[in-house]
């Protein structure tokens, strides 16, 4: 058996005046996901837990089997991993954005205008990062670069206690009233005042102004925890398999698990990321032996927290087109009987340009057991609505994968 899981990241929403009270999942043209879901069990789970942040962490991990209130120990150990940072136990990791921040004044008064920088390449963001390593780096803390705009702050004997706010979460707001809060936190907001005294007027950045791009012009820093422990994925479903992914949280979560993690030449994690390279990758490790790809794909969310409709819309059209329609074209092929789970990790809806804790539709295709065919139904919120409907990613994951 084969067991493929797709996840379009943030592309539940909520219905959008401009699409007449439609959702973006709605319009987009799908056709390959939808023609399956009319054969498939389509319905809704719940993958943020009560009580807990929408982030991307808790909900791949939902997704993925593993119970978030019992492994989540923070975001950014997960990428730290992906990121072959060796932690210590005692060492804590930060998420480190680099953020674009607008207007004049002091570092309270400006405004979070981009939590990406503008989608900053890997390039130009290893070498700011490099750039604050050499500045403020040395002793206890030091600064890790990732891809795009995401990198890592270790801190050793570091504290977690911190309430850090995802810069994402409260774009367009004014810095000062989401600044770190809690006992020793004026040490992670000198790093970030200081950031920016020093990165707005670095080359990279004045150049990206005067190419009409936003610059890099301070480190956001969030998300922290200590080194995590998950059970093995194997031991858990008795299956081997690989993440394709381009962001270094969901890899992390897969190489913590005892999965594979595949690199993906070209793949950024925004639209413009190597669609077609994602549905290769996968199909490579299905051919070297693997039994499941989990295909995690960034640009939904990453348009959602841009506020760009048109780009939304045409990110799913691409996963349907570049990655899915391949992939199940060669799972159809190979011979053996194959699983298919397709589901957003959360919703990142248009209107709020962050994250949600609202259900999200799932499609589930067993080709051993296809369903009648019904018109009515397709991969969409409403859709999954009238289905069954599971109270937590774990349960779904146990379904899936036919755990009793």
């Amino acid at each position: 058996m084969k067991y493929l899981i797709l996840v379009p990241d943030g592309c539940a929403d909520r219905p959008v005046r401009e699409l007449n009270g439609k959702t973006p999942l709605e319009v987009a043209e799908m056709r390959h996901i939808n023609a399956l879901a009319r054969v498939s069990e389509v319905g809704a789970v719940k993958t943020i837990p009560d009580g807990m942040t929408p982030g991307s962490d808790a909900a791949n991990l939902a997704v993925m089997g593993f119970d978030p209130a019992v492994y989540l120990t923070g975001r950014s150990p997960l990428e730290a991993v992906s990121m072959g940072i060796d932690m210590s136990d005692t060492d804590v990791a930060f998420r480190t954005n680099l953020v674009t921040l607008e207007g004049t004044g002091a570092y309270e008064d400006l405004i979070i205008k981009d939590h990406s920088a503008g989608d900053i390449s890997s390039e130009e963001g290893r070498a700011l990062i490099a750039f604050i390593e050499e500045r403020l780096g040395g002793g206890a803390v030091h600064f890790y670069p990732g891809v795009s705009y995401r990198h890592a702050m270790i801190v050793d004997r570091g504290k977690t206690h911190y309430a850090l706010t995802p810069p994402h979460d409260v774009l367009t707001r004014r810095v000062g009233d989401h600044l770190p809060r809690g006992e020793g936190a004026e040490e992670i907001e000198r790093l970030m005042r200081e950031s920016y005294a020093l990165l707005r007027e670095h080359p990279i950045n004045l150049e990206r102004e005067r190419a009409g791009r936003n610059p890099a012009n301070s480190v956001w820093i969030w998300g922290q925890g200590k080194k995590p422990l998950l059970p093995s994925f194997y031991e858990k479903y008795g299956i081997r398999g690989a993440i394709v992914a381009a962001v270094d949280l969901i890899k992390g979560i897969g190489l913590c698990a005892g999965l594979d993690a595949r690199d993906i030449p070209g793949a950024t994690g925004t639209l413009l990321t190597s669609f077609a390279g994602k549905a290769e990758g996968a199909i490579a490790e299905f051919r070297s032996g693997k039994d499941f790809v989990y295909i995690h794909v960034e640009a939904p969310d990453e348009c959602g927290h841009q506020g760009d409709l048109p780009g939304k819309i045409e990110s799913m059209r691409r996963i349907d087109t570049d990655i899915f329609a391949p992939v199940l074209a060669y799972l159809q092929g190979c011979g053996e009987p194959y699983r298919v789970l397709v589901v957003p990790d959360h919703r990142t809806p248009i209107e709020i340009r962050t994250h949600s804790s609202e259900p999200v539709p799932y499609v589930f295709f067993d080709s051993e057991r296809p369903l009648p065919s019904d018109a009515d139904k397709a991969f969409s919120e409403a859709a999954g609505e009238r289905g069954p409907r599971f109270a937590g990613g774990p349960a779904l994951a146990d379904h899936f994968f036919g755990k009793r």
